[in-house]
């Protein structure tokens, strides 16, 4: 297969070249889990790079300002409520401090990360989500709906949660064995899921449909719903040779595109830019990044470029659009993860020109959820809310995630409530109000002290560095 074009040669595409970035500019010394699981390890947003690591006696996660690069001290506080190693992670597309986690002790936990760099461990998630039988492997926000989380876990079921009440709105258990992957599309109407019975599904969750394509290889495969939905697959052949495909979900009789690439054995995580309509595969144990672009004439799926680099990738995290360096021409900015350290890998569209690229830059997704979790449940379907990336993006301040404290009391397990003692329903309802009340006081006064030991450590520091 001829991977270059032979249509379309004027795509503004075709010249995107990947760099890493100076090394002072890496995160490093940074114990990337060992897990044998194949999620990304890691995820991105504006504000925040997080990635599991290795820990003992459970499971955690680092989450560190994105302007923190260089070494990471190896008492750096850490994320560590799980008692079992973190699976996977996920940033909320609406709210930049909060990210979604998943474990292999069987729950999801939902976390509140302050804008301030922690001082001690995090160890008491907004809400612990508790229903699924064995461990949780995927963990995905629904794109335009508020506080919907969708969960896979190990007992082939997935749970659509909604994280404000702390409970599940919809179970389904259309899938006889392990769910490899979970793609939402555009507005979050529907989802594909990849199975260990090499079957690509198409769901519906609101109706309980489930629309199947068989897929050849036996070998873990993956898929994304795509801008104009249709679907991108990463799998194996008979052969085991890697392929990727390009599906039409109303007809899986014939693909529109299938490709072979390679022999290699290591799964290929797709990463989706719908502004630019690319596709860029990262390999599990590769040291390349492979990109295309997906147009509406064939081939349909068109190979640009390859970014190569010596060390192989034991994850990947995907900056969205609105983290991007605008004035650099940057579209897309990948953070690849070694064994010791997180590399940002950026991608550019090369410009003689400083002013801002219209055509480089649509509107894109912002943090604006485009309906609440009442309405989705009811049917309703909306598009994302979309930002100008004219002037930059400027990520907003930290927003407290309200959830609705009767749900979670209940949900939570014992040994996480703030009142584990007692019987809280026994408790007359102004007192456990009240109660609550005092408690959420602490916790902001503690957030408060915080901040403030940061600022004085900040002057310490300034003050120290002054007179040496």
């Amino acid at each position: 297969i001829s991977w270059h074009r032979t249509q379309n040669c004027t795509s503004k595409f075709r010249h995107v070249f990947g760099q890493a970035v100076k090394a002072d500019q890496s995160y490093d010394d940074i114990r990337v889990s060992k897990v044998t699981w194949d999620s990304s390890f890691c995820a991105v947003n504006p504000k925040f790079l997080a990635v599991i690591v290795e820990s003992s006696g459970g499971g955690a996660f680092l989450v560190l300002p994105l302007s923190k690069s260089g070494r990471v001290d190896k008492n750096y506080p850490l994320v560590i409520g799980h008692s079992g190693p973190v699976l996977d992670i996920d940033w909320c597309p609406h709210d930049d401090n909060i990210i979604a986690s998943c474990s292999e002790d069987c729950t999801a936990m939902v976390w509140q990360i302050p804008d301030h760099t922690l001082t001690r461990p995090l160890s008491d998630p907004v809400v612990v989500l508790e229903g699924h039988s064995k461990r949780v492997g995927i963990v995905t926000w629904h794109p335009t709906a508020r506080n919907i989380l969708l969960t896979a876990g190990s007992d082939n079921l997935i749970i659509v949660w909604n994280v404000g009440a702390g409970e599940p709105l919809i179970s389904m258990d259309d899938h006889p064995d392990l769910i490899y992957s979970v793609s939402w599309n555009r507005n979050g109407s529907l989802f594909c899921t990849t199975c260990k019975d090499r079957r690509l599904r198409v769901c519906d969750p609101r109706k309980r449909e489930v629309r199947l394509a068989p897929h050849e290889g036996i070998r873990p495969m993956r898929a994304i719903f795509i801008r104009d939905g249709n679907i991108f697959t990463t799998g194996f052949t008979r052969m085991s040779q890697r392929e990727l495909g390009l599906w039409d979900p109303t007809n899986f009789e014939e693909p529109i595109a299938l490709l072979e690439l390679d022999t290699s054995n290591g799964v290929l995580l797709p990463y989706y830019d719908p502004d630019a309509n690319m596709v860029y595969l990262c390999g599990k144990g590769d040291s390349s990044i492979r990109y295309f672009e997906i147009t509406e004439e064939p081939p349909y799926v068109h190979y640009l470029s390859t970014f190569s680099s010596k060390e192989p990738q034991r994850g990947m995290g995907f900056m969205p659009k609105r983290g991007v360096d605008v004035s650099k021409c940057e579209i897309a900015r990948l953070y690849k993860l070694l064994d010791k350290k997180c590399e940002p890998i950026t991608m550019t569209v090369p410009r003689k020109s400083d002013l801002f690229q219209d055509d480089l830059y649509p509107d894109t997704a912002g943090p604006e959820p485009a309906m609440e979790p009442e309405e989705w449940l009811d049917g309703r379907d909306e598009d994302p809310i979309l930002v100008s990336m004219r002037e930059g993006y400027v990520p907003p301040k930290s927003r407290e995630l309200k959830v609705v404290k009767k749900n979670v009391l209940d949900s939570r397990p014992t040994t996480r409530r703030s009142m584990s003692t007692m019987d809280t329903n026994s408790l007359p309802p102004q007192l456990l109000e009240r109660l609550l009340e005092e408690i959420q006081n602490l916790k902001a006064t503690v957030l408060s002290q915080e901040k403030r030991i940061c600022d004085l450590e900040d002057k310490l520091s300034q003050f120290t560095n002054g007179t040496d």
